[in-house]
C-alpha cells in the first residue's frame, strides 16, 4: 500500500501573534533575506493579505510581489508590513 502524505502548510502552525512573531524571528535569525521575505508572505497571508496590504499603504498585488521568494521588498514595505502585524523589530548586540 503507497504511502500517503499531505502538503505541509505553514498556515497550520500560525494561529497566534505569539506563533507568528516566533517564526518571523526565527527567519531573522537565519540572516537570509529571500526567507524573511517569505516569512512576512505567510505570516501577512495567515492574517489576511488584503487587510495587510492596506494597514501597509500598499497593493495586495505589490505585498504579494514584495513578499514573492523572487520578491526584494523595500525598507518601507517590510516597515510597513512589521506595522500592520502588530509586531516591532529590535536590534540587540
Amino acid at each position: 500500500m503507497p504511502l500517503e502524505t499531505t502538503k505541509f502548510d505553514i498556515q497550520t502552525y500560525l494561529k497566534t501573534p505569539e506563533q507568528q512573531a516566533a517564526y518571523i524571528e526565527a527567519a531573522l535569525e537565519e540572516n537570509d533575506p529571500a526567507f524573511l521575505a517569505k516569512a512576512l508572505g505567510d505570516v501577512a497571508r495567515a492574517r489576511g493579505m488584503t487587510q495587510v496590504a492596506k494597514d501597509a499603504g500598499v497593493t495586495r498585488e505589490a505585498l504579494y510581489r514584495a513578499l514573492s521568494e523572487k520578491g526584494d521588498p523595500r525598507l518601507s514595505t517590510f516597515m510597513g508590513v512589521l506595522n500592520s502585524l502588530g509586531l516591532k523589530l529590535k536590534i540587540a548586540a
